[in-house]
């Protein structure tokens, strides 16, 4: 068994951080004493890393929550239902692509059209323009 700060050391992050997995229901301790110590396995610390790479390759919490799901059923799904989780995901991704080089674009415009100089900004073509755009 361990110490909540044993767990941190051993999977590299904070204690708050393992405070904040089990908070959102990514980890729950093996056991607490009456006192309220949290303990934990070592199969734990394999969840963190679990958690973490998920967490690395964009995943959300909730995300994270689903396809911890999915390991621990693993003997019950498919690879197939695995990688339709992640293909979900790549077009959730593309679709926040598309709409960042929207806001790329429409900032570049606004960008173009500023003479950038050292007058007042009170004749600003970007402040002007944001102060249409959002009437």
């Amino acid at each position: 068994m361990l110490k909540i700060g044993e767990l941190a050391e051993l999977a590299g992050i904070s204690r708050d951080a393992i405070r904040f997995y089990e908070k959102h229901g990514l980890i729950t301790p093996t056991a607490r004493t009456e006192s309220g110590y949290r303990f934990y396995s070592k199969s734990d610390v394999l969840r963190i890393s679990f958690i973490l790479s998920a967490k690395e390759v964009g995943f959300t919490l909730n995300e994270i929550h689903q396809l911890l799901e999915l390991e621990v059923t693993k003997d019950d799904k498919s690879c197939q239902d695995v990688k339709q989780f992640v293909d979900k995901k790549i077009q959730v991704v593309n679709q926040r692509l598309t709409e960042i080089k929207k806001i790329k674009q429409s900032l570049q415009t606004l960008s173009n059209a500023c003479c950038g100089g050292d007058e007042p900004a009170t004749h600003c073509t970007i402040l002007g323009a944001l102060s249409v755009h959002n009437r």
